[in-house]
């Protein structure tokens, strides 16, 4: 089995995966990352347990390199989608890869941890076309669809992981993906369920994990359902005041 890092990043969350002792693919478009964790895990390179992929994620196979954009001052920031203020970024061209693909020539994922900069969902959705389906699975919370496209294809067990408190709760470095599975000590919700959970909790830096073999737990109670649809209503009822106050440039 394989632990996928499809935006592998300094390789943070390598150092927990290789605790799993399984085989990890990380896939960085970043060359400069790739580099730092090559000098990182030499020995575990060395050994056949981690291979580094140095190429950007696309939604389609070509011999063509894609342009991937480095932002200039936060490397977290880099994307793959044209910035809306490009002058943030240096745009460089590097090799590309499907995801389904990857796991195609590397073999049966245990996990796979998506967070690529606003192109979650066309990852997502190259996976599942190719029917692959891991017992495991996370993907940033930027877009409802990517709950969506989870729920539509079989998931029905979520979890929500909140980017701000991965070093506080878990103990992972700055920017880290934290926990996958078991580890997560958050609520594990069926999709209706957790419907409200993530309109509570909003879009953002957030991770949804959808599990094929983690149970949700018991449905909860009708006064806490209200609760979260009580305080999504609120938090859109203050921000639609806020934009009416707002002045105008």
């Amino acid at each position: 089995m394989v632990i996928y890092d499809f935006g592998m990043n300094n390789g943070d969350d390598v150092a927990y995966y290789l605790k799993k002792d399984v085989r990890i693919v990380g896939v960085e478009a970043n060359k400069a990352l790739c580099d730092q964790v090559c000098r990182r895990f030499p020995e575990e390179i060395a050994a056949g347990r981690l291979t580094v992929l140095n190429v950007a994620l696309s939604d389609r196979e070509s011999a063509e390199p894609l342009t991937f954009y480095l932002h200039k001052t936060n490397h977290v920031l880099s994307q793959l989608p044209r910035p809306e203020d490009p002058s943030q970024f240096d745009a460089v061209d590097v090799p590309c890869r499907t995801p389904a693909s990857i796991v195609s020539e590397f073999g049966e994922p245990l996990y796979i941890k998506i967070d690529v900069e606003h192109f979650d969902g066309p990852v997502l959705r190259n996976l599942f076309q190719a029917g692959i389906f891991p017992p495991e699975i996370s993907a940033e919370a930027h877009s409802v669809e990517v709950f969506a496209l989870m729920v539509a294809n079989g998931y029905n067990s979520f979890s929500l992981v909140d980017g701000a408190t991965v070093t506080k709760k878990y103990g992972f470095p700055d920017h880290s993906a934290g926990p996958f599975g078991e580890d997560i000590r958050e609520r594990w919700d069926d999709a209706d369920s957790f419907l409200h959970t993530l309109s509570s909790a909003r879009l953002g830096w957030k991770d949804i994990h959808a599990s094929k073999v983690i149970p949700p737990s018991g449905k909860p109670r009708e006064r806490v359902i209200a609760a979260r649809q009580l305080r999504s209503l609120a938090s859109r009822t203050i921000g639609a005041l806020a934009e009416k106050i707002t002045p105008q440039g």
